[in-house]
Formats: C-alpha cells, sequence, structure tokens
C-alpha cells in the first residue's frame, strides 16, 4: 500500500505562482512513478506531469510545458509541482498519483496509477 497527501494549494491570481508537494509513505519507491493529475469542475481528470522515482525521467501535459516543473526530493519520499505563470484554466483539484512500475508511454495515462491522494484545490483568478 501506499498512502499519499497533498498540500500547497490556493487561490493565486493569473500570472502567479504556487508548489504543491506530495508526500509518500508505506513502501520502497526505486521502481515507482509519480503522478499529478487535475481535475476542472465538470471536466474529466487529466493529466499533468509525472515523474520516474529512480531515474527521474520527467512528463508533461502539452498545455503546462514550460510553466510547471516536477521533481522529487528522495530523502523526504516527497515530489513537488512548481506551477509558474498560472492561468484561470489551470484552476482545479490537484491529485497526485502512484504507480508501481516504471511507467514511460503510459505516464500520462489515468488507469496506470492505482493509488490517489485526496487531492489540492488550486484556483487561479482573472
Amino acid at each position: 500500500q501506499v498512502q499519499l497527501a497533498e498540500s500547497g494549494g490556493g487561490l493565486v491570481q493569473a500570472g502567479g505562482s504556487l508548489r504543491l508537494s506530495c508526500a509518500a509513505s508505506g513502501r520502497s519507491f526505486f521502481r515507482l512513478t509519480m503522478g499529478w493529475f487535475r481535475q476542472a469542475p465538470g471536466k474529466d481528470r487529466e493529466f499533468v506531469a509525472a515523474v520516474q522515482w529512480s531515474a527521474g525521467s520527467t512528463y508533461y501535459a502539452d498545455s503546462v510545458k514550460g510553466r510547471f516543473t516536477v521533481s522529487r526530493a528522495n530523502a523526504k519520499n516527497t515530489i513537488y509541482l512548481q506551477m509558474n505563470s498560472l492561468k484561470p484554466e489551470d484552476t482545479g483539484v490537484y491529485y497526485c498519483a502512484c504507480a508501481t512500475t516504471r511507467l514511460t508511454s503510459t505516464a500520462t495515462i489515468r488507469n496506470a496509477y492505482p493509488y490517489w491522494g485526496q487531492g489540492t484545490q488550486v484556483t487561479v483568478s482573472s
């Protein structure tokens, strides 16, 4: 089992920045892939970014490339999502997710992640 706890959401004006954190616990993380997804009201949950825990390879949705950065702190069992140049369309609940394998082409697929956090709200005002 893996437990995930997100933090760092809030209200920010367009053009501002936020950093989300996701603390993981429960098992060895060497082979894991960690991801961030988001869900806006009335929309499906969509992929934002992912990082392979051991290799450090990262993946991004086209809509956030160049603005968001996903990173990991191995000693803290924590991943981060640094969000810059935020836009109103970035508003939603952001979820941390964990896959127990090293994902590559499937890192963007929601169903590849069996473990999920409770989510943290991000609101970007115009």
